[in-house]
């Protein structure tokens, strides 16, 4: 065994791909800071809306049914975002899909600043929405993309972390600055991923894809570093796109064959469970729950959840690819299945009326247990796998339809929300759970172990009809 580690030895000299250098790093590093300047806009839009409405109704004379139909507004816009970004990230490139949804959030942002009336608001609003739609598909696919294979979990789950924080950033400014300023405040990433868009190179397996092997090796050399030895990477990005070339142009009714529909299956999969087990829920009506279960006021409560939340992600993004994709997974959805099922106790002991302090401490208990558990593993890690499992060819649609489902289920989930409490509250809490602990079997039944693989390797074993690439010890994608 020791004389055949000697010889690849021998044969591979340069080991800067493995150790993964100074001079690799830090390219990759700009380009991911760059990228998920991008989640940083997407969890900014998301948060602005609920510190905003009191100054919004107040200053434009909305009533609550407008104001309303302005917060959800950003779904409907998320969807058709969705709807085209597999298709634009694959027609114009990683880098110019993000640049796209930049001036899309750009513009939907000065029509809030300048809005005078609810039409100027609700069209910023379906511009934001359109500019997210297509960054919660092409964040995690480019950082996937650029990445080693032994870095690639920790750094796509950090889109998850952005998101988090350009949320509380938002909710905290908002509570100190008025809705116009913060609506200036979500400008600002825009236009800095905008500048660092010209200077960080293009995915090379997109540029692999259009047949610009010149391009994707001189990308592949700047993110992996100039002493480098990327001919063999380079040569197994090659030889796996050229076997997709001779493979049908893909459609959206061909990812239900019976090569893809395992990759389909868990994509899809994931992106249902993690909406209805009512993240969204949660996380747009904590105040009025805290309140519902006993809280004088919801403000406490969510500043609790802000400060779980952050650190529980961070965590998460340090142990993604220690632990695994699916033992973070499952322990993540079994901490949601709990944290639900302690709402739904509270909601249950203020009906029966047990302890109102018992009330109180199963409801702040169970939203920060859910709170902190979705952070550390099904807030991103679904994303990071959806951006993982699909061959280049068939990436586009496949992301449009992943992405559509998970805003679809975001909209359902909100609308219907009020209404489930209305039949039962307790009832509601405990529906999250069973869908919860389902995700738990879902997962240690379908969800492939992705950790330290490359895209090609995941990909092959995934779909029969591809062969797997031969695995080079040094190689780093």
């Amino acid at each position: 065994m020791s004389t055949e580690w000697e010889g690849v030895e021998a044969k591979k000299p340069l080991l800067v791909a493995r150790n993964n250098s100074a001079s690799s790093i830090w390219v990759v590093v700009a380009s991911t800071t760059i990228a998920v300047a991008g989640s940083f806009v997407f969890g900014i839009s998301v948060g602005y809306s609920s510190p905003s409405q009191e100054g919004i109704m107040r200053d434009l004379h909305l009533s609550l049914a407008e104001y309303s139909v302005f917060g959800s507004i950003l779904t409907i816009g998320a969807m058709l975002g969705a709807i085209v970004s597999g298709t634009v990230a694959d027609r114009v490139g990683r880098r110019c899909a993000m640049a796209i949804s930049d001036v899309l959030c750009i513009l939907g942002y000065l029509l809030i600043v300048f809005s005078k009336n609810s039409v100027w608001l609700d069209l910023g609003r379906l511009s934001i929405g359109c500019g997210i739609g297509l960054l919660s598909y092409v964040v995690p696919v480019y950082i996937s993309e650029i990445t080693p294979k032994n870095l690639r979990g920790r750094f796509a789950a950090v889109n998850q972390f952005m998101i988090c924080c350009g949320a509380s950033l938002a909710y905290a400014l908002g509570t100190c600055i008025t809705w116009r300023t913060l609506a200036i405040v979500g400008v600002t990433p825009c236009l800095l991923q905008l500048v660092g868009l010209l200077v960080i190179p293009e995915s090379p397996r997109w540029l692999a894809k259009i047949g610009h092997s010149g391009a994707l090796e001189e990308a592949l050399q700047k993110l992996r570093g100039k002493e480098t030895d990327i001919s063999e990477e380079a040569a197994d990005i090659k030889d796996f796109t050229e076997q997709l070339q001779h493979l049908p142009q893909s459609k959206m009714l061909d990812l239900f064959q019976k090569d893809y529909i395992h990759a389909v299956t868990v994509g899809v999969g994931l992106m249902v469970l993690q909406q209805f087990g009512g993240v969204n829920a949660i996380c747009f009506y904590a105040s009025e729950i805290f309140v519902s279960a006993g809280f004088s006021s919801g403000n406490t409560g969510m500043l609790a959840m802000v400060a779980v939340q952050i650190p529980m992600t961070a965590l998460g993004v340090l142990l993604l690819d220690k632990a695994g994709r699916r033992p973070l997974l499952m322990v993540s959805a079994a901490g949601t299945c709990l944290g639900c099922l302690l709402v739904g106790l509270s909601f249950l002991s203020k009906e029966h009326h047990w302890a109102k302090d018992l009330n109180v401490a199963l409801a702040l208990t169970g939203i920060l247990i859910f709170s902190g558990s979705f952070s550390l593993g099904m807030g991103g890690i679904p994303w990071v796998i959806m951006s993982e499992i699909f061959p280049i060819h068939m990436k586009g649609s496949a992301g449009s339809l992943v992405t559509l489902v998970s805003w679809l289920g975001s909209w359902i989930v909100s609308y219907a929300f009020n209404f489930l409490l209305l039949w039962s509250s307790y009832g509601t809490f405990f529906m999250f759970a069973s869908i919860c602990g389902l995700t738990v079997v879902f997962v240690e039944r379908l969800v492939p172990e992705t950790k330290g693989r490359t895209l090609e390797e995941i990909q092959a074993s995934m779909n029969s009809s591809l062969t797997p690439v031969s695995s080079g010890i040094n190689r780093a994608a």
